[in-house]
């Protein structure tokens, strides 16, 4: 199983430039959405992956 790299809050931040509260939200906004489709989820974190592809347009 490959291993999947989760995000703090203090890691979006930075990677984004946005200020600690902007995060928590985009976590927050990402979690619900991944729990809406099925996927379990962890408060406060978010997969590398998943932010790269929603606001980079990465696509793996």
């Amino acid at each position: 199983m490959a291993q999947t790299r989760l995000m703090t809050v203090k890691d979006v931040k930075e990677a984004l430039g946005i200020s600690e509260s902007k995060a928590y939200k985009i976590i927050q906004q990402a979690n619900k959405d991944l729990k809406a489709r099925g996927f379990y989820t962890i408060s406060g974190r978010i997969s590398e992956k998943y932010l790269a592809e929603h606001f980079y347009g990465f696509n793996d």
